[in-house]
């Protein structure tokens, strides 16, 4: 005759094994907290910057960095957005980002244009290059482009219109080594950037995509055709007002 079996004691047996397996390990835990611990830092680190650069003029880049040690140095100085001809603001804004004053950093409308185009055609404002040029690094990666989506609201949210446009126009290239327009406007015109005309703002936009191998100075017919376009554009959004929210 075979011997009852103990219901309770066999289930509470499964309960354990089952609660054994959904348990994550002690390893597994620890890793969570490091990972956690780590995002946190990263957050908080990144939030200490975008306050710091605000008001503070970032006194070079990662991508700066990299070409000062490939090239042995780099042409780069600071030049306040007063000390910049106004229709140098413009043309940027009319060349990289047309729609900079009615977006929040990300133009919804320009990812979906370029998505639909198979993604040929870029969709980055002037926000998220300022993002990428000052805080992260060049490349296309989905890492990169993830941690620019995340900070470029923060940096909308803290940072005035006027000011991104500003840290924007002291970090560009320009040309190989040649940062910022205030040395952009020197580099290819003998002026100050404030001297700028507006042939000579609309060709300098007109490089900010290539600068390697574009010329302000020595415009090909494409430049030219480019720098048109930008001044009819910088015209444009003054006239209807896009302009306002750094003027």
């Amino acid at each position: 005759m075979s011997k009852p079996v103990n219901t309770s004691k066999t289930g509470s047996a499964r309960r354990r094994r089952r609660k054994a397996s959904d348990t994550p390990s002690k390893p597994g835990r620890r890793i969570a907290r490091l990972l956690l611990w780590a995002g946190a830092a990263l957050i908080g680190v990144a939030g200490v910057l975008v306050l710091l650069f605000s008001t503070l003029n970032p006194p070079t880049t990662p991508y700066m960095m990299s070409e000062r040690a490939r090239l042995g140095e780099i042409a780069h100085d600071w030049v306040p957005m007063e000390e910049i001809a106004p229709v140098m603001a413009r043309a940027a804004v009319a060349a990289e980002d047309a729609n900079f004053c009615l977006h929040w950093g990300l133009d919804l409308k320009a990812i979906r244009t370029a998505m639909a185009s198979g993604g040929n055609r870029g969709a980055s404002t002037i926000s998220q290059q300022v993002v990428k040029n000052v805080y992260l690094w060049q490349g296309r990666s989905w890492f990169r482009k993830a941690l620019e989506a995340g900070m470029t609201p923060a940096v909308e949210a803290v940072w005035t219109k006027r000011r991104i446009l500003e840290v924007y126009l002291n970090v560009a290239e320009f040309d190989e080594g040649v940062f910022g327009i205030g040395r952009a406007a020197p580099h290819y015109f003998g002026v100050a950037a404030a001297e700028l005309t507006d042939v000579q703002a609309a060709r300098l936009a007109a490089i900010l995509p290539d600068p390697k191998g574009r010329s302000a100075a020595n415009p090909s017919d494409f430049v030219r055709r480019r720098a048109a376009a930008i001044l009819d554009g910088a015209a444009t959004i003054r006239r209807d007002g896009r302009d306002d929210c750094f003027e």
